[in-house]
């Protein structure tokens, strides 16, 4: 399990950190605006990605004056442009390995000739996802 992502604050911890009530953090969990780890039935924990969204939150909300409907946007939107942006560097690792593949393939044999009509270097092929709706 990744560092960032280990659920460790327990709610009263959490709140400290982030400088918030604990009240707080149940609403903002009422609106999914942030999901803990659950242990039993009552105790959440905190992750430290947690702990960095409730804080964009707070700047979102105080230093911008976005209402909470606008974060839950915001906060949609900036997901999945992470989510994008994951999957263009996959489809491009997935790219350079392919090229590199078959780069290698014509440098190991240079006496076989290349045809004229292939295509040396694979065409990107990028898939791009759904389209957010507002």
């Amino acid at each position: 399990m990744r560092y960032d992502t280990q659920p460790v604050y327990m709610i009263g911890v959490a709140a400290q950190l982030c400088q918030v009530h604990p009240q707080t953090l149940r609403q903002y969990e009422r609106l999914g605006l942030v999901v803990p780890a659950r242990v039993g039935a009552k105790n959440r924990l905190y992750s430290e990605r947690d702990i960095l969204r409730v804080r964009r939150i707070q700047r979102l909300t105080q230093g911008l004056g976005v209402n909470l409907a606008g974060v839950e946007i915001i906060l949609r939107l900036l997901d999945e442009m992470d989510e994008s942006r994951k999957d263009m560097e996959r489809q491009f690792e997935e790219y350079i390995e392919e090229a590199e593949r078959r780069i290698s393939q014509m440098t190991s044999n240079s006496t076989v000739p290349v045809r004229k009509d292939a295509k040396l270097l694979p065409v990107p092929n990028v898939k791009t996802g759904r389209r957010a709706e507002i």
